[in-house]
């Protein structure tokens, strides 16, 4: 069965990875021949490196897994395929142009799963001649190493559609908690008032960032600190779901804290630029999770 994956940043690049790595033929799409580059790349490196950390785990060769992902900046090589996962930046326009597109060149039964983190599934159906195949999955990153994702029933998601796709993240390793649709899902709703407020704490000087992630990790058990969570995502794709979410509701509680746009202006963006709210040095850093 042959994936299409639109978008080859961070979190597309983490699910290239987990669906090559489950035996499926990966398409991954983007507009840029460099952030294909990148990914393809930052892919041999990162399933290099589990193979090498994770001994108590069988791991196909790098090269096995690779020949499974074919990389490409046409989106007309998605004609066949039975699932799309779009990844593109949380961008209304640029997420209508891409579902104009995929609606025109997909086949008619394919299954479009919108990895967004706040842009509601019903909008992103209306834009295409096929809702009932439109289903909200919002992966959590990394990718690879998450055993659960938020699936998003549309108003007009079909109760089929929302079987495959169950049927197929089961063989991807992951759980679908499935929630209903409105802004921000239960997940980003909740976790990007936690980043927004732990960046404002960080701007009134009440803490540093290792504090404030500090406290979060051994007073509540948190894996991750809200402002580490923030530089994994991206403080970029933060602000953007938190100016969609303000938008949605408008409710003073979503207001992004100018901290944030600060920080994105000096292109400061986490994880993936190399400095955010922490200074990650080494390509190992930025590639290996």
């Amino acid at each position: 069965m042959k994936i299409g994956i639109v978008g080859a940043g961070v979190m597309g690049t983490g699910v290239a990875q987990n669906v090559a790595q489950s035996g499926y033929d990966a398409i991954v799409v983007d507009i840029s021949q460099e952030a294909l580059a990148k990914a393809k790349q930052e892919l041999q490196q990162t399933i290099r490196f589990q193979g090498l950390f994770n001994k108590t785990k069988v791991s196909e060769p790098v090269d096995t897994v690779m020949q499974r992902i074919t990389f490409t900046t046409s989106m007309d090589e998605l004609d066949d395929v039975e699932f799309v996962i779009e990844n593109v930046p949380e961008i209304w326009e640029a997420k209508k142009s891409v579902y104009l597109d995929l609606d025109r060149i997909c086949r008619p039964d394919c299954i479009f799963l919108v990895n967004t983190s706040c842009i509601p599934i019903t909008r992103i159906a209306s834009l295409t001649r096929r809702p009932a195949f439109i289903f909200g999955v919002h992966f959590m990153n990394p990718v690879p190493l998450k055993s659960t994702v938020e699936g998003i029933r549309g108003f007009h998601t079909g109760e089929e559609t929302i079987a495959r796709a169950k049927q197929f993240l089961a063989s991807l390793g992951k759980e679908c908690i499935v929630v209903n649709d409105y802004p921000g899902f239960v997940s980003n709703r909740i976790s990007h008032l936690f980043m927004n407020e732990a960046a404002y704490v960080v701007q009134d000087q009440v803490a540093d960032p290792e504090e404030v992630d500090a406290i979060f990790k051994k007073c509540f058990g948190h894996k991750m600190g809200p402002l580490e969570t923030a530089d994994l995502i991206g403080l970029d794709t933060v602000v953007q779901s938190l100016e969609i979410l303000y938008e949605s509701y408008q409710d003073p509680k979503f207001r992004c804290c100018p901290l944030l746009k600060k920080m994105v202006y000096a292109g400061h963006l986490g994880k993936k630029s190399g400095k955010g709210f922490y200074a990650y040095e080494t390509e190992e850093e930025l590639s290996f999770i």
